[in-house]
């Protein structure tokens, strides 16, 4: 276990979130609460021991928790296991068969063909741009001195400026509000889990949730139909931009020389915008939330950006406890709160057996704050990611970008925009909880967000 000795217990910050369960829920039970918010779901046991295995409404349910058999499963025998059918059913309606949704050949051809684009140069090629959008909305937090703002909506605004900034360069063809709502309904409409998915119903009978996320996906279909027609014309005449969206219009599998097809450009487009823009979000909003209640943390990281900051703006390397505080942020609320896996022959992992069909989860919202894996594991303490520290986490036992062949192709794009962001943001403004403010509870909607909003007073430093 990793062992701290930053500050003193008692002086730590530990986030209110949903305690777990001493006694099974019954299925009916279990049922609602998974629709209403999953974390509620699980059990003291699953936070204590290494696997826990049984049957359930989804029928066999394999829970690890240990780092050697985490590797194993996403790792050293990643090819036995497949995306389950259940998050295939939620997902590809709305973000169709790319990279987060693919399988088999299909999948690794894909990740062949994508993988340049992520490449360490090209990402770090995207901070100038990153660094206008953070002092873009550095500017218009300014300009409310004083008043509540909307925090999760004010940092959906900052990624998708940054999307603007780095795939397509010549804007999107709406209104990037509306880009931001669209996700949120279409996340909202399909995140509750549908007692029909759960008992394998067949696609073809409807699903509310999916009914309701119809006229996301329509628009999703038609924001990208455009982006993808104006890119091409301007690729035919040799003035396109060299952002993402070129370069994914004109990536090729190194192996074979093939590009994508039209329906594979169109899918990973929407998964980045869908996907990425959310995820980074809600980090950002939870680390927000984090340090305005804790002001040690708060006053080491301003020391660290009035320190730091240039005329450019922010340099990723220079900003270690900027970055340490977005990974504790992401361990306490994790973007993806549980993986799962559908095993494809019988396998065994450590001694449990995994029959064939059966479902295996790694769930980081549990993995994060697991007792025999981390000290004070509901503590808000930025310190566990420097130093030493750092390095005495075990390589699976943090994984907000999961791990293994399937390892978020974007996670280096989103760690960084995570920190120059929060930057600006910290440098210009404190934000602070008011009193009357709802709880701060998390809500499992495919990512991780404050159930109530987060709503906070903004107010210009110094």
């Amino acid at each position: 276990m990793q062992s701290l000795t930053i500050s003193p217990p008692d002086a730590r910050f530990r986030p209110k979130v949903p305690p777990p369960l001493r006694e099974p829920l019954g299925l009916f039970a279990f049922l609602r609460a998974a629709r209403a918010n999953p974390i509620t779901t699980w059990m003291e046991d699953h936070f204590t021991a290494p696997v826990v295995a049984g049957e359930g409404a989804m029928g066999r349910v394999t829970v690890v928790s240990d780092p050697d058999l985490i590797r194993y499963l996403f790792v050293e025998n990643a090819r036995n296991y497949r995306k389950d059918d259940l998050q295939r059913r939620v997902l590809a309606p709305g973000l169709g068969n790319g990279l987060l949704t693919a399988e088999g050949d299909e999948w690794r051809l894909q990740r062949r063909t994508l993988a340049p684009i992520f490449n360490a140069r090209t990402v770090e090629g995207f901070a100038p741009a990153m660094n206008a959008a953070g002092a873009r909305i550095a500017r218009r937090l300014a300009r409310r001195d004083g008043m509540r703002v909307d925090v999760a909506l004010e940092m959906t605004r900052a990624t998708l400026d940054v999307l603007e900034r780095t795939i397509f360069t010549h804007g999107l063809p709406s209104d990037p509000d509306a880009l931001g709502r669209a996700i949120t309904r279409f996340l909202e409409a399909v995140g509750p889990i549908d007692p029909l998915d759960v008992f394998g119903v067949p696609a073809m009978v409807p699903r509310i949730g999916r009914l309701r996320a119809r006229p996301a996906i329509r628009f999703f279909a038609e924001v990208v139909d455009a982006l993808i027609d104006r890119r091409r014309g301007l690729m035919e005449s040799g003035t396109a931009p060299q952002d993402l969206l070129t370069l994914l219009l004109a990536a090729q599998d190194p192996e074979t020389g093939k590009g994508l097809t039209d329906l594979e450009v169109k899918a990973n487009i929407v998964t980045f915008i869908a996907a990425g823009h959310e995820t980074t979000a809600n980090a950002l909003t939870w680390a927000l939330y984090c340090l305005s209640q804790d002001g040690a943390a708060r006053a080491r990281l301003e020391a660290e950006i009035d320190a730091a900051a240039g005329q450019d703006g922010f340099h990723y390397p220079d900003l270690p406890f900027t970055k340490a505080v977005m990974e504790e942020a992401m361990r306490l609320f994790p973007p993806v709160p549980f993986m799962s896996r559908q095993a494809i022959r019988d396998d065994r992992i450590g001694r449990i057996k995994i029959p064939r069909g059966s479902l295996v989860m790694v769930a980081p919202y549990v993995l994060h704050r697991h007792r025999t894996l981390w000290d004070d594991p509901d503590a808000f303490v930025p310190e566990r990611f420097l130093g030493p520290a750092r390095q005495a986490i075990p390589r699976y036992a943090y994984l907000p970008f999961g791990a293994g062949p399937r390892v978020c192709i974007g996670q280096s794009f989103s760690l960084q925009e995570q920190v120059i962001l929060l930057a600006h943001v910290v440098r210009a403004m404190r934000f602070t909880l008011p009193p009357d403010h709802a709880p701060v509870t998390p809500l499992h909607r495919v990512t991780l967000r404050p159930e109530h909003g987060l709503r906070m007073l903004v107010e210009r430093r110094g």
